[in-house]
């Protein structure tokens, strides 16, 4: 029962470091006195935490019964009883929250010989499930279409209004780092409507109108914010939401 709820909480114990995570932090045991150090840890999600034994006889046992170690874990093929050889466990931490342990010949949980580990959440990203269209309810008529291709590659059209009240495309190309794309913002001009459209390609404008920023909160909302370059334009920022996705990828 108790590996079971160690799995359920991606908290499973290991008694080697042959598995590869972001990093592993130490927390020494014992050591002159009845206590962990550091007692306090801030961590993120996927990181390790080791538990080495510097003196004494002690285990580390979860405030909420996730795990009990010391030679190894109890579930686990280990014996979480307090023990005074030299041993070292290391532990997954791939949940987001706050979780509490202590020693249990000399503590409890919250007081005598324990601690706290802090683990944050992941930070959110962009990825290629975040492509669709995009707006603000409050603008309707306007809005984005914004493509993620991967290779850390951003496309766009801002579809919007000049200040004479006509149609205007803006069309961006950038790249991403972590929730934020950075694009700019290209106008083009001198074409007609089709067959029209002029055979010399010298008459086609295109033009740097300015830059644009996405900044993803969720798979459902970000903050879009331009900056022109054009005169007569002003820079800004609004919220937009997402209205449509691709099939078949999943925003998580």
């Amino acid at each position: 029962m108790l590996l079971k709820s160690l799995l359920a909480f991606a908290l499973c114990a290991f008694a080697t470091a042959d598995i590869a995570f972001a990093d592993d932090h130490v927390v020494s045991v014992g050591g002159g006195s009845d206590s962990f150090s550091p007692s306090t840890l801030t961590i993120n999600t996927g990181d390790t935490v080791t538990f080495k034994l510097i003196s004494g006889s002690h285990n580390v046992v979860s405030d909420t019964g996730l795990f009990r170690c010391a030679n190894g874990c109890d579930g686990n093929g280990g014996n979480g009883s307090p023990a005074s050889n030299a041993w070292s466990v290391t532990l997954p931490f791939n949940s987001a929250g706050t979780f509490g342990y202590y020693c249990e010949p000399h503590g409890a949980p919250g007081t005598g010989m324990h601690g706290t580990i802090r683990v944050n959440a992941p930070a959110f990203s962009i990825t290629p499930a975040l492509s669709g269209f995009w707006y603000n309810q409050a603008t309707s008529g306007q809005g984005f279409d914004i493509q993620f291709p991967g290779n850390g590659v951003a496309l766009a059209v801002f579809y919007t209004f000049d200040n004479a009240g006509n149609n205007l495309w803006l069309i961006a190309n950038g790249s991403i780092s972590g929730n934020k794309a950075t694009l700019t913002l290209t106008q083009t001009t001198g074409g007609f409507f089709p067959p029209n459209f002029p055979t010399d390609q010298s008459k086609i404008n295109r033009s740097t109108w300015g830059t644009l920023t996405l900044t993803f909160s969720d798979c459902n909302n970000a903050v879009a914010a331009w900056v022109p370059l054009v005169p007569g334009y002003v820079s800004g920022s609004m919220p937009i939401t997402r209205l449509t996705g691709i099939g078949g990828l999943t925003c998580q």
